[in-house]
């Protein structure tokens, strides 16, 4: 966590210099995009809320997101982050969704993913998915990488903004 709070810190900085707010939707990153955002004191000015969506109950209860909704679509894939980051953005009312869903080991998940897979997306006045593979299986390093990968995706775009 130590390690996120710098990338953390010029987070909370360029959220408030826009007046833009966040939601969050993590799975395997276990909370740890939203704790490090909310690490910032302050974080109340730019932090929504957000929801650890680590099962299908979890998803359907947290976010509202029925099984007819993502008929077609898998967690752990670009098409099913896209969509937790869009509807925590809407339901939160917040200027950006940001969501990850992946495996985090130390095996890989049901759908043929391996361990250190994630699928992080972002959206707001701008969109974007990436997928990241670190080929590790180390459950706690992967969590980590991913929460880094969010974060570093939503630096990105804050950073295009003016």
């Amino acid at each position: 966590m130590q390690t996120l709070l710098p990338l953390a810190n010029e987070l909370s900085s360029l959220l408030r210099e826009r007046g833009a707010t966040i939601a969050v939707a993590e799975s395997s990153a276990g909370g740890l995009i939203s704790a490090a955002l909310l690490a910032v004191p302050g974080a109340s000015a730019y932090f929504l809320g957000g929801a650890v969506v680590y099962t299908a109950r979890a998803r359907r209860q947290l976010t509202g997101i029925t099984d007819a909704a993502i008929a077609g679509l898998r967690s752990s894939s670009e098409p099913y982050a896209l969509l937790l980051a869009r509807t925590l953005r809407d339901d939160f009312g917040s200027v950006w969704g940001l969501a990850e869903t992946g495996a985090a080991g130390p095996a890989g998940n049901r759908y043929g993913d391996a361990a250190g897979h994630t699928c992080c997306a972002i959206s707001g006045p701008t969109e974007e998915v990436l997928t990241l593979e670190t080929g590790e299986t180390d459950r706690l390093d992967n969590m980590h990488s991913f929460a880094k990968a969010a974060l570093e995706l939503l630096r990105k775009h804050l950073s295009k903004q003016p």
